[in-house]
């Protein structure tokens, strides 16, 4: 029905990430002693109605659902909730879900905000399969980096664990902290590479007048996150970085990449 818009479906699918949210507090408090498959089959559930969503946008635009702040997000929200699914079905990773949950219901409901998406005019300037990498990676970077985040928070609740002696339920239930460590740094890793592609192809995209690359607000904002990834990794691997503060510190960068995200696409002239 021409009434029922892939806005529709998104906001449906946020739904059934904030139910996925509020189970996923009831299995924290009674320390994942509770077999998690309910939670597993809402955010499945809310991963399906967002596939449909972006495929419908896709369909209607005959190109990649990447042209503003809301299409770029629901990307990259697609792109973490379907990698937690894909974790969530291996040994001792089935909770993955209860902690991706928040994230995606938190920036859902950003994204839904109307201002993010405003009606379609003229077609995007830039098109073609250089286009398409340069958005698709760097989106997929941030679903990477997001699902380096919820790893690296199971990493600092089992290591919280093993301290104070609580929630021993929760030990036998997540994977060790060498094998959470060890997943965070390598989804970071993967990140960080999607992230280089992405910006090299993004070099070699036209530019209005023949502006400057590093001229733009949200190509500064990309290159510097791309520092602080790389930082992170360099201090982790190379000098031997605690493993907590190498996991706090992905956290903080991602949260701060959420936070930053719509501003710097906001004064960016060629992605706004």
């Amino acid at each position: 029905m021409a009434w029922f818009t892939d806005r529709h479906l998104f906001f449906l699918a946020v739904l059934f990430y904030g139910s996925a949210t509020v189970y996923s507090v009831f299995l924290w408090r009674k320390g994942f002693r509770r077999d998690d498959w309910t939670n597993y089959l809402l955010l499945a559930a809310g991963v399906a109605l967002h596939t449909g969503a972006m495929l419908q946008r896709g369909l209607t635009l005959h190109s990649c659902p990447v042209n503003n702040l809301y299409e770029a997000t629901t990307f990259l929200l697609w792109a973490l909730g379907l990698a937690s699914l894909v974790y969530a079905l291996l040994p001792k990773f089935k909770f993955i879900c209860a902690f991706a949950a928040p994230v995606l219901f938190t920036v859902g409901v950003f994204a839904l905000m109307p201002s993010l998406d405003p009606p379609h005019g003229l077609k995007p300037e830039f098109s073609g399969a250089l286009r398409s990498l340069h958005a698709a990676t760097i989106l997929q970077a941030y679903g990477a980096f997001g699902l380096a985040a919820v790893g690296a928070a199971m990493f600092l609740a089992q290591q919280h664990d093993l301290k104070v002696r609580k929630l021993r339920a929760l030990l036998s239930f997540l994977p060790s902290i060498q094998r959470l460590e060890a997943i965070t740094t390598r989804l970071t890793v993967v990140g960080f590479v999607l992230l280089t592609v992405g910006l090299t192809a993004g070099a070699w995209l036209p530019r209005k007048d023949g502006a400057p690359y590093f001229a733009d607000t949200k190509v500064v904002w990309s290159a510097l996150l791309w520092l602080v990834y790389l930082e992170q990794l360099v201090a982790h691997k190379f000098f031997n970085r605690p493993a907590r503060q190498f996991a706090a510190g992905v956290i903080i960068v991602f949260a701060l990449l959420l936070l930053t995200f719509g501003i710097t696409n906001h004064f960016s002239a060629l992605h706004n």
